[in-house]
């Protein structure tokens, strides 16, 4: 690449959020412009106030802002179960910097970012989509200076929240629909693309080594559950920033994706209609399988290069 991306990144740190954020806040391809704080894995202050410590921890100084406390309809989730009471357990982080938040409402402060770029904006979404369908609705001028929605979401077959219902889709399905239905380009990493590019126990042990950032990522490695430490990780939400980054190391199907909103067991799944039975316009393109080795030494090295 020959000129940075820029970027605006929605995210809910949680352990795997917190992979993905530091590689966006390292990665010399992407000029990340705002950082916003979804409610998800944990509540939005503990959200919150984990990038702020995450940004201390790196001395980085990226403006962020609070997001919305809750979905838009429906009663909030969250997985402490996998991540910790403080979606990012298992090390001790310094104090947030609480001077880098920006007193506007999240969808204002994406506004302000996109309306006065000169380039396009690409947008990541790695925890609920709530933020960002809002801001779609208060601002759908936008729209022509945003390149892409990036977001790690959904589930091609069975769900982990739901029977059918990935996390981050089920935190907020009706925000979901309205990015999905917002005509823009969006290209997704479904849940099964984690359970296909694991980090396994020996990588684990080599990024222990990378220094400073290597210590702390082997240090929630360990209290992270999604999956296992000793059968390998599934750390998703980097899986998105590969997809912006190193596309070619996906296979992509351009497919219609729908988001059901209905109330009932199916509340929140996400139909990837892979072989058009529904005849719909494509929406989204949909990565469907992923280059493991080659997938696993760009982490690595995106893991590395924090530092």
């Amino acid at each position: 690449m020959n000129k940075s991306i820029p970027v605006i990144l929605s995210t809910d740190p949680g352990i795997d959020d917190a992979v993905a954020l530091s590689i966006c806040m390292f990665n010399k391809d992407i000029d990340l412009k705002l950082i916003s704080a979804a409610a998800g894995n944990v509540g939005i202050n503990q959200t919150l106030e984990n990038i702020l410590r995450l940004e201390s921890f790196f001395k980085k100084s990226i403006p962020v802002v609070k997001g919305v406390d809750r979905a838009i309809i429906k009663s909030s989730i969250n997985a402490t179960h996998v991540h910790g009471k403080t979606g990012m357990d298992g090390y001790n982080f310094p104090n947030p910097n609480y001077s880098l938040l920006i007193n506007k409402i999240a969808p204002d402060a994406i506004h302000n970012i996109v309306s006065n770029s000169l380039d396009k904006i690409t947008l990541i979404g790695i925890g609920p989509l709530t933020d960002y369908a809002l801001y779609l609705r208060l601002y759908p001028e936008d729209k022509e200076n945003i390149e892409k929605i990036v977001i790690m979401g959904g589930a091609i077959g069975r769900g982990n929240y739901g029977i059918y219902s990935e996390f981050n889709i089920a935190s907020d399905p009706e925000a979901a629909r309205i990015v999905f239905e917002s005509g823009l380009k969006i290209e997704v990493a479904p849940m099964e693309l984690g359970l296909q590019a694991k980090i396994m126990p020996n990588v684990s042990e080599e990024i222990k080594t990378y220094g400073k950032a290597g210590d702390m990522f082997y240090s929630l490695f360990k209290k992270y559950r999604g999956g296992s430490f000793s059968t390998g990780l599934k750390i998703y939400d980097a899986l998105a920033i590969g997809i912006l980054l190193k596309p070619d190391m996906f296979r992509f199907e351009h497919v219609h994706v729908e988001i059901n909103t209905q109330e009932g067991y199916t509340y929140g799944a996400s139909l990837f209609d892979l072989k058009n039975k529904l005849k719909k316009l494509e929406n989204a393109y949909v990565a469907t399988s992923v280059d493991f080795n080659e997938f696993v030494e760009w982490f690595k090295k995106s893991i590395k290069d924090c530092d």
